[in-house]
Formats: C-alpha cells, sequence, structure tokens
C-alpha cells in the first residue's frame, strides 16, 4: 500500500479521534465517521475491528504504510521488553517524529519533509532519513535555513503537542537532545495498545 495523499481529517474521522501527528485539524464538527450522517446508525463492531481501529491510529498518526509497520511489529515482538511498549518506543523514536515532538514542526509529515530535503541534523551532521531511530543522548538540530522555514517558525511559535519529558530543549542553540528512550506515559493520544499486539500475534500464530 501506497502512502495516503487524500484528505488527513477523513482518516480521523475514520477512527474517531484527533490524531495530533496527522494533522492541526480536529474533528469536533463532524465526529462521525465519512459517509456517515450524524445520528445516524452505527453497527457494532466485531473484536477484529476494534482490533483493525486501534490499529489504524498508530498507522495513520505516524503516516507508515502497512508494510513498514509490520516491520516494526516483527522488531518488538523479538524484543524482551513488553511487545506493545517497544513498539510505541521504535514509533516515538523515529526521526522525523522526534522533530515532530520537539515542537520544529506542525504534524509528523512537515517534519518527514523537513528530513527529505536535509534540513534536520543529528549531532550536527545531516540525516535525511524519516525512519532514523533516534538514541538517548543525541542532539536534533535544524540547518541555519531550515529554522528560517515558515513552517518551522510558526510551528516554533505554535507548538502542536507540550515538548515531552524524554525530550530537553536548549533555547540558545535551539536544538533539542533526547535524554532517554519515550515511555508509554507520555504518549500523545490515547491508545489500547494491547488490541494492535492481538491483531497481530493472531497473524504470526496463522
Amino acid at each position: 500500500m501506497s502512502r495516503y495523499l487524500g484528505p488527513r481529517i477523513r482518516l480521523m474521522r475514520a477512527v474517531g479521534m484527533n490524531l495530533p501527528g496527522l494533522s492541526r485539524k480536529t474533528i469536533e464538527r463532524k465526529p462521525f465517521p465519512p459517509g456517515m450522517r450524524e445520528g445516524q446508525f452505527k453497527k457494532k463492531k466485531s473484536e477484529y475491528g476494534v482490533q483493525l481501529m486501534e490499529k489504524q491510529k498508530l498507522r495513520f498518526n505516524y503516516g507508515l504504510t502497512e508494510r513498514y509497520f509490520r516491520r516494526l511489529m516483527a522488531e518488538a515482538f523479538k524484543s524482551r521488553e513488553h511487545s506493545g511498549n517497544k513498539l510505541l518506543e521504535l514509533l516515538e523514536r523515529r526521526l522525523d517524529n522526534v522533530v515532530f515532538r520537539a515542537g520544529l514542526a506542525p504534524t509528523i509529515a512537515a517534519a518527514r519533509q523537513l528530513v527529505n530535503h536535509k534540513h534536520v541534523l543529528i549531532d550536527g551532521k545531516k540525516i535525511n532519513i524519516p525512519s532514523y531511530t533516534v538514541d538517548p543522548g543525541q542532539v536534533i538540530s535544524l540547518t541555519p535555513k531550515g529554522y528560517k522555514n515558515p513552517t518551522v517558525v510558526y510551528a516554533m511559535e505554535n507548538p502542536s503537542l507540550a515538548r515531552p519529558a524524554w525530550l530537553s530543549y536548549d533555547e540558545s542553540s535551539q536544538s533539542v537532545k533526547m535524554i532517554t528512550v519515550p515511555d508509554r506515559e507520555s504518549f500523545p493520544f490515547a491508545i489500547d495498545i494491547h488490541l494492535v499486539i492481538e491483531y497481530y500475534a493472531r497473524r504470526v500464530s496463522r
């Protein structure tokens, strides 16, 4: 499956919640699924449908393909840590997400574009791989041109989310340092990770 390029708010309406990494817009005006009018009868979801919905929340928020998401899930299953917590950690440590959570971009998609255009630095070196896994101790900053980008200026003045405790911001250099790995408590939206694990465990066992 290729990356989704349609209306982002449609995806948020499909899963029934706002996804901060996907869009700054909200579903407040139309909090019901696409193609359905307010007050219209909603069919009760099956167990599979509920699991699928939780999985889609993660995929849509981070803008990932199903193939890539399965790779992350396989890595999480191999870990000695709790599979769900490990999956969330791997998602949050992606470079495009770290740039977003640092307040340097309004969405993960915008952060991904900064990375692709070589405006993001890790310990002073340009990295243009959005899926790069950031390690504790590494410092994330932008090129001089990147800091002048109108999207970056707006994001820094109007952050989408509060900066998480696992990131430390240096105002003098406008850089961010990862001081520890992300934890589940700092996750930016409600997710039942157990349902995501169950969704993929069912497929692994087949």
